[in-house]
């Protein structure tokens, strides 16, 4: 086959693919966000690119002792984007890392991992 026949449809399988990686729900933003330095959240809210399925999806806090920070029960919010989970309590000085999956309304699993630091 000539390179002039096959140019066209490597292209379309690039478009293809591409737009199959746009269909993940990529984290948009978070509250706290990345790298921030706040005053213990009440919330922890996680938007994304997509609709997201709840019952398969969720966010884990390990404060700086590795110990796993209590939460209330995650809910979806703002169309079903914003993943979000109260703080149970009053969060000690330190350091944080949210561990987070999720899966979108249209199947695509992904995962992340972000930390803030809560000031005295």
């Amino acid at each position: 086959m000539s390179l002039t026949r096959i140019l066209p449809f490597a292209a379309l399988a690039s478009l293809a693919l591409a737009g199959q990686a746009f269909a993940h729900a990529h984290l948009a933003s978070s509250t706290p966000a990345d790298k921030a330095s706040i005053a213990s959240p009440s919330e922890i809210d996680l938007t994304f690119t997509e609709e997201l399925n709840l019952k398969f999806s969720g966010l884990t806090v390990t404060g700086p002792d590795k110990g796993e920070v209590k939460l209330g029960d995650t809910m979806l919010e703002g169309g079903d984007k914003v993943l979000m989970a109260p703080v149970s309590g009053t969060l000690a000085p330190g350091s944080y890392t949210v561990d987070w999956h999720v899966l979108s309304t249209d199947g695509h699993k992904t995962q992340g991992t972000f930390s803030f630091t809560v000031t005295p």
